[in-house]
């Protein structure tokens, strides 16, 4: 199959339809209305609850101390599925509760990494590090790609989604082009718009018509979880709590438990009204016929540092397998420079 036939299959994949994460909103609206509805909130969060799967990185909470999330997002429907899927979507979230803000990091799914598996060991794109080792494999691949430590993480799939939305009476958007997508079958007209479930899972979900691609869609993803945070921080009722519930405990893991939760909603509840947001930016080349995103060495130090400065640590120079992979290709005559997708190679 030629390089072309590659790139068109690629872009048919069906895993465009993941959609952006939402935890930061589970911690605030299970532990919001945890006091007024403590047993069924206790009982659909203990449902959640994984620690087996990735160990965490414990912190003291109750001394506000800056935390990092790892919010992973996979479409492969039920969590208790056999076939795992990628994570298409994969936000680092650091909070700073001193600071009073929320930093929110998009890495893009088609960002190159390493992976180490019974069933294949090399080059791969990041978001399939699930598929071959879950989600410990997702977070060391993060862990790795930008030195920063991860406390917890978060893996939702979309069916949560749209009950999240249509529970804190939808979301406000701006919609920054007058789009209609086929994929996700959704329509949208520039300017302000007020969203409901099904809606703002169409608006997070598109990527084909967006002039940035999946830079674009993690705008909106990010815009997404931002209005629902505003929401919950501003709501005074949930429309739909009991469905809400049960949305949860089908459709997030994490080894964030539920006391952990209450004490973030209570003692770090201010760093959640300020959310800050960027993206590991790449630059398109071809693998082996395959498209990848390749951030260049000093992009991934931009990241790293915004990361760890955030979480009030001090800043190291990145030396791993995609800086040394960088700098093997920019010795043997890789063009940065090139828009037209070169070829870049694994040395």
């Amino acid at each position: 199959m030629d390089r072309q036939s590659l790139h068109r299959r690629s872009r048919r994949h069906p895993l465009d339809k993941v959609i952006g994460l939402i935890a930061m909103t589970i911690v605030l609206l299970a532990c919001s209305y945890g006091l007024r509805l403590y047993s069924q909130t206790k009982t659909a969060i203990d449902k959640t609850y994984d620690n087996t799967t990735v160990k965490k990185k414990k912190v003291d909470l109750s001394k506000q101390k800056p935390i990092s999330v790892l919010l992973l997002g996979t479409d492969t429907g039920a969590l208790g599925r056999s076939e795992k899927g990628r994570t298409d979507t994969m936000i680092l979230v650091t909070v700073n509760p001193k600071a009073r803000r929320t930093t929110m990091i998009s890495i893009p799914r088609d960002t190159l990494s390493h992976v180490t598996s019974s069933i294949y060991t090399g080059a791969t794109k990041i978001n399939a590090q699930y598929f071959y080792n879950g989600s410990a494999g997702a977070v060391d691949a993060v862990k790795t790609l930008l030195n920063v430590p991860i406390n917890y993480y978060a893996l939702v799939n979309m069916g949560g989604l749209e009950k999240i939305v249509d529970a804190v009476g939808g979301v406000d958007v701006n919609v920054q082009f007058s789009w209609s997508d086929p994929y996700s079958k959704g329509t949208f007209t520039k300017g302000p718009a007020h969203l409901n479930g099904e809606q703002a899972l169409a608006y997070a979900r598109m990527r084909h018509q967006d002039p940035q691609g999946d830079y674009g869609r993690q705008q909106r993803q990010q815009e997404v979880i931002a209005a629902i945070v505003a929401n919950v921080l501003s709501t005074k009722t949930l429309s739909n709590y009991h469905d809400l519930m049960d949305s949860l405990s089908e459709n997030m893991r994490t080894n964030l438990n539920f006391d952990e939760l209450l004490t973030l909603a209570n003692t770090y509840r201010g760093a959640f009204k300020t959310v800050n947001k960027d993206s590991l930016k790449g630059d398109g080349a071809y693998i082996g016929g395959a498209s990848y995103q390749i951030p260049t060495t000093t992009e991934l130090q931009r990241i790293s540092d915004l990361a760890r400065t955030e979480l009030s640590l001090e800043k190291t120079t990145l030396d791993n397998y995609n800086t040394k992979e960088n700098a093997a290709n920019t010795s043997n005559g890789f063009d940065w420079n090139d828009g037209n997708n070169p070829d870049y190679h694994i040395y």
